[in-house]
């Protein structure tokens, strides 16, 4: 992985004690869309997440293997990728 360990896994963590918040909301009862607004921030981190190790991953293995003339698999992995985001 080319992207910011220390960046990603900081978003990660954060994710994660967000998680474990939401987690203590449901079984406090809490009210519903004080739980959402929070599952809400925390898809909006891990989506920071998987964008930041998504632009490292074309800025350094797809522009790698399109200078080694063998881009090919590469494409077709971000075609696929791009595909799985189309049907979300």
């Amino acid at each position: 992985m080319k992207a910011d360990k220390t960046q990603i896994s900081r978003l990660l963590k954060t994710a994660r004690g967000q998680l474990d918040g939401i987690l203590r909301m449901i079984e406090e009862d809490r009210y519903c869309m004080d739980i959402s607004n929070q599952l809400m921030a925390t898809q909006s981190i891990l989506s920071k997440a998987n964008t930041e190790i998504l632009k490292a991953h074309l800025d350094n293995c797809v522009r790698q293997a399109v200078e080694s003339g063998e881009a090919g698999a590469k494409l077709d992995e971000i075609a696929a990728l791009i595909e799985k985001l189309a049907k979300r």
